[in-house]
């Protein structure tokens, strides 16, 4: 299988993320948004992102002018029908399942036959996305991380129905836009999410109890463990929203308690605290250098 043409739905962060290391790596990349709005800002953020690499082309690889290349090998529609020739297509809008399979179903009919789909959702089911086409042999999950410039991981997911051929080329893409692919399979939350989420939400569930602080808990996990990150850090960087779906997603799949959500990630994300993205959630973000803890403000709701 040869992949040149690559499309993107969606100019998120995800999305221009994923859409940046591909055309950086040489691949002609096509994003497809719902208005122009979202591809302008999108864009936008490509190249604050290209020219902050070009800054230190010793260390990036990247010069001025080869950024200008890699922006030359983008390109921003809003009509579907102009993925048609794509030879890999990549989703990454909404986290909703609908929305997904609304999207795949309707390209499935206007992208090449022999093209392959992926996903690079962090919860949903693969094999229930694929069957929203008639090319479910064709169908891998490519779970990247954010920020995708940077992290250097990217999931690889097979179904039972994905074809050995597809499932390889998935691979080889990864390592061909400069990231180590891990194989797994459509099981909920693939590897690093099945691991990852219960750690969160024990975090949560010991701050619940009066075990510690919320800095205090990030430190621990800092420097005893060596993390790069805090648990509370890290759900504000995620997204406390983000992490209350994914629990409804992957509880409903275990149906076990270490996967399901504490009341305290609950009431936050009702309230509107979802972290780093709303300004607030387990730290106060007014001023982005200086994050303050909320311990005060969350003092009724823990022990």
């Amino acid at each position: 299988m040869k992949i040149e043409k690559v499309a993107v739905l969606g100019c998120g962060l995800m999305g221009s993320g994923i859409a940046q290391v591909a055309a950086t790596a040489g691949f002609d990349v096509t994003v497809l948004e719902a208005e122009q709005k979202f591809l302008d800002k999108g864009f936008a953020g490509i190249e604050k992102s290209l020219a902050k690499f070009a800054e230190k082309p010793e260390k990036s690889g990247i010069t001025p002018e080869k950024a200008r290349e890699i922006r030359g090998r983008l390109r921003g529609t809003t009509r579907r029908e102009d993925l048609s020739a794509s030879d890999l297509v990549i989703e990454a809008i909404i986290e909703n399942v609908a929305a997904k399979r609304e999207m795949f179903g309707a390209l499935d009919g206007i992208v090449k036959h022999e093209a392959v789909f992926a996903s690079n959702t962090s919860s949903i089911s693969i094999t229930e996305l694929a069957a929203s086409t008639r090319r479910p042999q064709r169908f891998i999950g490519l779970h990247f991380f954010n920020p995708v410039p940077l992290m250097k991981l990217v999931e690889v997911v097979r179904t039972i129905s994905t074809s050995p051929e597809v499932f390889e080329a998935g691979v080889e893409f990864g390592r061909k836009v400069g990231k180590v692919p891990v194989r797994t399979s459509d099981k909920t939350g693939f590897i690093v999410n099945r691991l990852l989420v219960p750690y969160l939400l024990d975090a949560i569930r010991a701050y619940e109890e009066g075990i510690g602080s919320i800095e205090d808990i990030d430190h621990a996990m800092q420097l005893g463990c060596g993390y790069p990150m805090g648990p509370f850090t890290l759900l504000d960087f995620v997204g406390l929203d983000t992490t209350y779906y994914i629990t409804h997603v992957m509880y409903d799949e275990f149906k076990e308690r270490r996967f399901a959500s504490p009341p305290l990630l609950k009431r936050l994300v009702l309230a509107g605290w979802y972290g780093r993205k709303s300004g607030k959630g387990f730290y106060d973000y007014s001023d982005p250098a200086k994050p303050a803890a909320q311990d005060a403000a969350l003092r009724g709701l823990v022990s």
